[in-house]
């Protein structure tokens, strides 16, 4: 749910700008979004605080 949460909230930027502009490299955010790594809560808070979202929403524990 995270991925496709995630995938959402990037939306056509490239995910090179999205990364640098979040402070989180860009191979770890493409793992993300491939499922093949699970998000550290420093990173998950940090996402969050960028999109102004709720972390559970993130995780896909809250719908609005």
């Amino acid at each position: 749910m995270f991925a496709a949460r995630l995938k959402e909230l990037i939306g056509d930027r490239p995910i090179s700008q999205f990364a640098r502009e979040v402070g989180i490299p860009q191979q770890t955010i493409s793992r993300y979004l491939r499922c093949q790594r699970e998000i550290s809560l420093t990173y998950l808070c940090r996402i969050a605080d960028y999109f102004g979202e709720d972390i559970d929403f993130l995780l896909g524990r809250k719908d609005y």
